[in-house]
């Protein structure tokens, strides 16, 4: 789950990592009110959608007075931002932060991750600040440092100074810097989450080490147990299709192309995209009904599907271990029946009560192609979508 600037600088600041004063704003008043209330001499206005690249985008204005203020969020609420991470849709702005400005000396990165190679938490730190840490990657790889932490221990204040000297943060922050670290950390592990990235940390001209920027990531799976945290999801932010599929518990992703796939396991819903697009096709989704499936749970996958626009034919492609083949054609049917369904359907069912299941939709009465292989699946659909 993902949560605007000015939510992760709060969630920062309840740890003592430093970040500007700021306040959030829904209209022009509000925020002409949240600059009056900050005194800053110099105000940043920056728009709050969930994707990077907003300043490159005209999302971040410099204002330095209240009449820039008013003008600034007047151009910015209800515009359409296009970074990109938005896809050329973009995103509309419908909140802005209001946040006073700094004496910014130099821009660095830090950020938190995963690291999947080694299974413990990374912390990585760059001179390079307000770059995209992949252009930095690519460019110049060496100036990109890391600490793995021990995850019995945790972030040592060793490792942190031994970053901030790596980072080539001036030796009179280099208290403030570690500070910012450990709590950096802290945050990373007791809030769950998946990625915290700040970019641009930044030192100022008043002996300042703090957050300029905040994006911070948590795991879905881990919500339960961070209910402050799930209370901070803007559902205006996310696909409506993902937002109704998380209801049933349903992985869905939406993408591009005009095929809708209903696939069970992550790894076979990944094959058969692969699939589609080997013999020519544009999957329309990701989406994994999961080891337990039902029928009302197959029904509801199919409406998500059919309500992209975009969705010319649908690809059912069903391993049944635990999930069981019959259940799936008795949701196929019903959905099929329940949706009125006009455009063609390709199923490839195999594994537990295979044969049930095909009888099941072989005296169903409606048009739906089946196919003993992936392979002959996927050419199936896209010849019949095209």
């Amino acid at each position: 789950m993902n949560i605007h600037e000015y939510q992760g600088k709060e969630v920062l600041r309840s740890y003592n990592v430093a970040v500007p004063n700021g306040k959030v704003a829904y209209s022009v008043d509000e925020a002409v009110e949240a600059a009056k209330g900050l005194g800053s001499d110099v105000t940043v206005v920056k728009a709050q959608i969930h994707a990077g690249g907003r300043g490159k985008a005209g999302g971040v204005k410099i204002a330095k007075s209240l009449d820039d203020v008013r003008t600034y969020a007047d151009e910015l609420l209800g515009s359409t931002l296009v970074t990109h991470q938005t896809g050329p849709e973009g995103k509309e702005v419908k909140r802005l932060l209001i946040e006073e400005g700094c004496d910014i000396q130099k821009e660095y990165y830090i950020g938190l991750v995963l690291d999947r190679a080694t299974s413990r938490v990374t912390m990585m730190g760059s001179e390079e600040g307000g770059t995209e840490i992949e252009e930095v990657a690519a460019a110049t790889p060496e100036k990109i440092f890391r600490e793995v932490v021990d995850p019995v221990v945790g972030l040592t204040p060793f490792q942190a100074r031994r970053l901030a000297f790596n980072m080539n943060i001036p030796d009179a922050l280099l208290g403030k810097a570690v500070k910012f670290m450990l709590g950096l950390y802290d945050v990373f592990v007791e809030k769950d989450c998946s990625i915290a990235e700040i970019n641009p940390l930044v030192t100022t001209g008043d002996g300042q080490v703090m957050a300029l920027d905040a994006k911070l990531n948590f795991d879905d799976n881990a919500l339960y147990r961070q209910k402050e945290i799930a209370d901070l999801r803007d559902l205006d932010e996310e696909d409506t299709k993902e937002i109704e599929a998380s209801k049933y518990d349903l992985s869905y992703i939406a993408l591009d192309g005009n095929i809708g796939c209903m696939v069970n396991g992550a790894g076979l819903a990944m094959a058969t995209m692969d699939t589609i697009k080997h013999y020519g096709g544009e999957p329309a989704n990701f989406l994994d009904v999961g080891g337990g499936a039902t029928t009302e749970k197959v029904t509801e996958a199919f409406k998500i599907i059919l309500s992209d626009s975009s969705v010319k034919g649908i690809l059912v492609n069903i391993f049944g271990g635990i999930m069981r083949c019959d259940v799936i054609a008795e949701g196929v049917v019903e959905a099929t029946k329940q949706v009125g369904l006009e455009i063609p359907l390709v199923v490839r069912l195999e594994g537990t009560n295979v044969q049930q299941g095909k009888e099941i939709l072989d005296s169903s009465g409606l048009n739906i192609e089946s196919s003993e292989s992936m392979a002959e699946a996927a050419q199936k659909i896209v010849e019949l979508v095209k």
